[in-house]
């Protein structure tokens, strides 16, 4: 790939300038890559250049790019998809404003798609097979967006094709304990559909417990108590307020895993081996279909049977029951089914990156990325769009800097623009299987900036602890908009906020699941990553997120008239990533503060010893072990500190700034260990894989302990408890080991 070899070729280069400017990197490469008289290449971060940038960033601009990129439908591989990766690449090669190289990699990808020929239908069945009601096969035509050509009906891609027949039944979100609890109130699940509602669960794993109780097909449908705080009529919706319409319907991929599914922990290259389409594990196991809430309410209002528990009600203007099928009384004959038709297909489709690089003038060979994906269900306004518009408008204002000469950063930008990550974070994913390598050893760190403004209320950040800090020292130095005086770091800390051992009251950071692309680099790849948005005031709506994801009402007016009129929040959002890129890619020292994953370590030890103590020491499993660990690493996390700063107080050798930034950038990565968790495919970070037990400490160790709690003592599931902890330990030790003196051995 051409992005790999503008970096490397510039290292080869400066490889002839000596060993000292490899490693260290303080003289600047000569010939055609020498910056230009003038060129800002520091050796810290240029404060005017940042504030410089900040300025330029406009929200007017970001208002554009949306329109052009949300102007119509762009389905993974599709043509307005294609198309839109030209026009990154238009932008990032334009003379005066682009990169010093963009390049469009492909990847041939397994996709699943509706049939146009036999569209999905869901419809109620009398019994002599008379069709009593249809669903809607499409979303109701409110602004003139919503029924195009391309606008992909409603499906769960990756669902299997089937028509299924049965009785209806509620299952609320369709978790292992919502089934449990229909067959503890005696209904009989096999051959039946289940009416299924967003949350909970993954999309797939609602198909995935169905089938384990027999259910034939699965229903999912987007409650308003969910999504609209109750609110369900047509003038209490969409065009009328930012809320989803009755219509409305959550397309989204139901496949298990992330990635190409043919291609596991491989590229998705031409030449890469292949799984069997017919087998591939994954895939929802039963056929599945996204409905409306307006429809789900005509089924829903019409079910027989014991009354759902409170918690399992909802916004529909009914008494939710769960069946099997339809009171006597109602809209259909009491022995009425369900007919559920799919006729989804699997494609192999040619999906793109876009990579734009910026290559740094003293450390080329040490990479900021920072990425959004390109493709989107529908419009896409939202999602991803938003995160694009900032996207383009960031690279602008540095594309701008760099053709004036201006400035060149001191480590490379490498922009992203993901492919196919609708289903499953394909193109990201593939990128970091093919770079594997070369990102674990080269990468500092990852920005992502998916859904870049979900409402307009305050900053949103996720990331792993290091870049806690680099993310406050950002926010605290850019206004908030709309509120005089206050910076976004003021106003974050109104919103989400944590009392820290270390710093007092401070802004809440999340943590990072696996909801974009940074995924792959956190998961797999152990790269120090972050997601930046902007959200909603959760006190004033419960909405699990913004009313119209993923539906054909996320466009452009929609954002423009109810998500961030002005597009000031937009603008912040970009301001916010443009100081944090520009922090990671020029200051001399990483602004990564390994101290703060140390409160962490201590706060998952302190739920383990207060929750699970008395449990481990019943079965004679100690935690002094997993305390000296933590310990330690606290230990030769303040000692790197302290070398910093005395260092910063100096002038360093740049062989000693580049031995510190190494350890800072690789801490991430000793936390990895592909066999900890055999069970997750790409799962490997030992601190942040899928937490199933109840308790909030380490994730294997708290699966562990909830999957042995009532088995017999000295079984596998209690040995598999202190291979967890044993597991702990030795990542510990090897991150305090990382942190030390690079001498010390």
């Amino acid at each position: 790939m051409q992005w790999v070899k503008v970096l490397g070729g510039l290292v080869g280069a400066s490889a002839l300038l000596g060993l000292g400017i490899i490693l260290g990197h303080f003289a600047i490469p000569k010939g055609a890559d020498a910056p230009a008289p003038g060129v800002s290449v520091s050796q810290d971060l240029d404060l005017e250049i940042l504030e410089s940038v900040m300025k330029q960033l406009d929200a007017s601009k970001i208002r554009e790019n949306l329109r052009e990129l949300s102007r119509e439908p762009h389905l993974a591989s599709s043509p307005r998809d294609e198309a839109l990766a030209q026009l990154l690449l238009q932008r990032w090669r334009d003379p005066e404003s682009g990169l010093d190289a963009a390049e469009a990699p492909t990847y041939e990808v397994l996709l699943s798609f509706p049939s146009r020929e036999q569209p999905n239908r869901v419809a109620v069945v009398g019994p002599t097979g008379t069709v009593l009601f249809s669903c809607r096969q499409s979303e109701q035509n409110l602004t003139g967006e919503q029924g195009g050509p391309d606008v992909v009906p409603p499906y769960a891609a990756y669902a299997p094709p089937g028509t299924p027949q049965g009785l209806l039944v509620y299952a609320n979100r369709g978790t292992e304990e919502d089934f449990m609890e229909l067959q503890t109130q005696g209904i009989r699940l096999e051959g039946t559909i289940a009416l299924t509602r967003y949350g909970g669960t993954g999309r797939g794993a609602k198909a995935v417990n169905a089938a384990k109780h027999g259910v034939a097909g699965v229903l999912v449908y987007t409650d308003p108590a969910d999504i609209n705080d109750g609110h369900s009529s047509a003038s209490q919706t969409f065009p009328n307020s930012w809320r989803l319409p009755p219509s409305g319907v959550e397309r989204g991929s139901y496949y298990e895993y992330f990635g190409d599914p043919l291609t596991p922990y491989l590229p998705a290259n031409p030449s890469s081996f292949r799984l069997n389409p017919d087998t591939v594990p994954g895939f929802p196991p039963i056929p599945t279909q996204p409905i409306g809430f307006e429809d789900a309410k005509i089924l829903l209002c019409n079910l027989q049977g014991t009354l759902a528990p409170a918690a399992w009600q909802g916004a529909l203007g009914c008494d939710y029951k769960l069946g099997p099928g339809f009171r006597p009384d109602g809209d259909f004959p009491a022995d009425s089914q369900v007919n559920v038709s799919v006729h989804n297909r699997l494609e192999l489709r040619n999906s793109s990156n876009v990579l734009g690089i910026i290559r740094g003038a003293v450390e080329p060979d040490r990479y900021v990325l920072y990425g959004n994906h390109r493709d989107s269900w529908v419009h896409g306004a939202v999602d991803p769009s938003s995160g694009t518009a900032v996207l383009l408008e960031l690279s602008r204002v540095l594309g701008t800097l760099l053709k004036k000469g201006t400035w060149r950063p001191r480590r490379s930008i490498v922009f992203a623009s993901w492919g196919a990550e609708e289903f499953g974070l394909i193109g990201s994913t593939e990128f970091t299987e093919e770079f594997f390598s070369k990102l674990q050893e080269r990468t500092v760190a990852y920005i992502n900036v998916d859904i870049s403004v979900f409402a307009n209320a305050t900053l949103r950040a996720q990331g792993t602890p290091p870049v806690q800090s680099v993310i406050f020292s950002a926010a605290k130095q850019i206004p908030a908009p709309g509120l005089d005086g206050l910076s976004i770091y003021d106003n974050w800390i109104r919103y989400f906020n944590r009392s820290s051992t270390a710093y007092g009251l401070v802004p809440s950071l999340g943590s990072l699941g696996a909801g974009s692309d940074y995924a792959p680099f956190i998961h797999f790849l152990g790269i120090s990553s972050m997601d930046i948005a902007y959200t909603y005031d959760r006190s004033k709506t419960s909405a699990r997120i913004y009313p119209t994801y993923h539906t054909a009402f996320d466009t452009f007016g929609y954002v423009d008239k109810f998500v961030d009129p002005g597009f000031s929040s937009h603008q912040a959002v970009a301001r916010t990533a443009g100081s944090v890129l520009l922090r990671l890619s020029d200051s001399l020292f990483l602004p990564l503060n390994v101290s703060d994953y140390g409160e962490t370590l201590r706060n998952f030890l302190q739920a383990a010893q207060r929750d699970l103590g008395v449990l481990l020491e019943q079965h004679s499993i100690s935690l002094g072990p997993l305390v000296t660990a933590v310990e330690k690493f606290e230990g030769a996390a303040a000692a790197l500190g302290q070398r910093v700063s005395a260092l910063q107080k100096d002038t360093p050798d740049p062989l000693q700034v580049r031995m510190l930034n190494d350890q800072l950038m690789l801490l991430e990565r000793t936390f990895l260990n592909p066999r900890a968790f055999p069970e997750e495919r790409y799962y490997s970070h030992v601190l942040w894989a899928p937490r199933t037990g109840s308790v909030a400490t380490f994730p294997g160790l708290a699966n562990a302990c909830s999957r042995a709690m009532n088995t017999s003592l000295g079984s596998a599931a209690w040995a598999e408890v202190q291979r967890q902890l044993s597991i702990l330990v030795v990542a510990l030790e090897g991150a305090a080991a990382t942190l030390r003196p690079v001498a010390d051995l």
